[in-house]
């Protein structure tokens, strides 16, 4: 059986909005600070991080690339925080997200610019992390604390799918 394959579409507020936050500076007013020699931009991402007693934690993540055209084998998420993702090079990645694992009609995929970022919303599944570059660096924002804050599902092989660059 032929896996069914998904095509990315470029990454906007818009077309990500179910399924969280997109993270950059498109069409957000900033505030002048540091007497005018930066700008802010404020409100970028609801990090959702409390439930169940838990707390923020910032790590960095060494990422690598998968090959060609990417097999999807397992989708995430994560029940008890939203998970954020800012890279750290100007380099384009991908992101995968979905309303059911089982059904590969639910599947959307994302170009992103090296400019912005995702935050996965609470229980979103989602695939781990897709860079194209070797040495992609990202920091993350996302829950530490009390409970299981990762549930993964498996593809098994009548369910895989490609994900064509």
């Amino acid at each position: 059986m032929m896996p069914h394959a998904i095509k990315a579409e470029p990454l906007t507020r818009s077309a990500f909005a179910p399924f969280g936050d997109t993270i950059d500076m498109a069409d957000i007013a900033p505030k002048h600070i540091n007497q005018g020699f930066a700008d802010r931009f404020d409100g970028l991402a609801n990090v959702d991080v409390a439930a169940g007693g838990g707390a923020v934690n910032v790590s960095l993540f060494h990422a690598r690339p998968r090959p060609a055209p990417i097999d999807i084998l397992l989708m995430e998420r994560h029940p008890l925080g939203s998970q954020l993702f800012v890279p750290m090079q100007d380099r384009p990645w991908l992101v995968l997200v979905c309303t059911d694992p089982l059904d590969a009609s639910s599947y959307r995929a994302f170009w992103v610019s090296g400019a912005q970022g995702v935050n996965y919303a609470r229980n979103v599944w989602h695939h781990p992390l897709l860079v194209l570059d070797a040495e992609s660096r990202f920091l993350i924002v996302d829950r530490v604390g009390p409970g299981n804050n990762l549930e993964e599902i498996e593809l098994d092989e009548s369910q895989r799918l490609t994900l064509q660059l």
